[in-house]
């Protein structure tokens, strides 16, 4: 069963089994970031904590971040998300959002940042007003999952580093993974672990999942999955 904390008057998380997603109100509309692994009541668990108009926003759309989404005729995501999104079962029209759109929610301007690496279109979204990054999975203290064929662990390098052009903008990181925050300073981390798995240099031990023969590579602020 979901467990619903509040952060603050205009902000939840919602902890879904191994997974987290939010929900962040304004002064006229409110929006879902992410809709959990088996919430599909996601929609009714958001407007049981405010009467504004509802949204939803995907960071990507790997299939434990998509449950609720059902509930919604439109889903804002980026567009190059769309092909994980119909694999994952996702009817929904898609509302396009790209690097530097702003979604206001009054007086709370989210501010959209492409960081594709581990999906194609995963984001991040920056609440500029409360100085928070929310990361999707891209920034987490976790296991990062950097295999098959939507992985990219070149792009996920070069996101890591473009998020730098955002430094100073925010003090705190909302991740759907691992612990809850994080701090910028798992950034610079995780691009150093990333660029130590593609080159061969960190050590892995071979595990299965899913079905696939993958490295796992323990670092002490985060792991990897890679091929």
């Amino acid at each position: 069963m979901a467990e619903i904390i509040k952060i603050n008057e205009n902000t939840w998380r919602i902890e879904d089994e191994f997974v987290r997603f939010f929900i962040f109100c304004g002064t006229e509309k409110a929006i879902l970031i992410d809709s959990g692994v088996s919430t599909t009541n996601a929609r009714e668990i958001a407007e049981s904590l405010t009467n504004l108009p509802l949204m939803i926003i995907n960071t990507h759309a790997d299939r434990d971040h998509v449950a609720g989404n059902g509930a919604f005729d439109e889903v804002y995501m980026s567009p190059r998300e769309e092909n994980n999104y119909r694999n994952a079962g996702g009817q929904n029209r898609i509302i396009p959002v790209k690097e530097g759109d702003v979604i206001d929610l009054g007086d709370r301007p989210l501010k959209i940042i492409d960081i594709p690496g581990h999906t194609p279109g995963s984001i991040a979204i920056l609440d500029e007003k409360n100085r928070v990054l929310v990361s999707g999975d891209s920034v987490q203290n976790s296991d990062i999952y950097m295999f098959g064929e939507k992985r990219n662990i070149d792009d996920f390098i070069e996101s890591l580093k473009h998020l730098s052009k955002y430094d100073g903008t925010y003090d705190t990181i909302y991740p759907m993974h691992g612990s809850f925050p994080v701090t910028p300073d798992l950034i610079p981390k995780l691009i150093e672990g990333a660029k130590e798995v593609k080159a061969g240099i960190a050590k892995s031990t071979e595990v299965d999942l899913f079905g696939h023969k993958v490295g796992l590579y323990k670092f002490d602020y985060a792991s990897f999955f890679y091929i």
